[in-house]
């Protein structure tokens, strides 16, 4: 049974950088395409970023495009989430998730990680 755990995030200003990790066990994380999303407040959660199997294929949200970055390590079943330029409204818990077969952030994802907090102060 895969299990993923995030980590990495935490209190940053606007403009700064964060990078979270997703570290898979039970499993490796190389039979899957990982995703990022994240859920503030009182809102819905959204797709932030995937990237394939193979690590050949990314997706990105118009939202984070050219701030973030998603990368695999898969020497170390790790999927990490480079953030720069950080804005308030990043600010939300997030989490990332298993699936197996393509790179989407409107399909199902089949496992979860617990999420972790990002804030970004103004």
């Amino acid at each position: 049974q895969l299990q993923l755990v995030e980590s990495g995030g935490g209190l940053v200003q606007s403009g700064g950088s964060l990078r979270l990790s997703c570290v898979g066990s039970g499993a490796s994380l190389g039979f899957y395409a990982i995703g990022w999303f994240r859920q503030a407040p009182g809102k819905e959660r959204e797709g932030v970023s995937c990237v394939s199997a193979s690590g050949g294929s990314t997706n990105y949200a118009d939202s984070v495009k050219g701030r973030f970055t998603i990368s695999r390590d898969s020497t170390k079943n790790t999927v990490y989430l480079q953030m720069n330029s950080l804005k308030p409204e990043d600010t939300a818990v997030y989490y990332c998730a298993a699936r197996r077969g393509l790179c989407e952030l409107l399909y199902e994802y089949d496992y979860w990680g617990q999420g972790t907090q990002v804030t970004v102060s103004s």
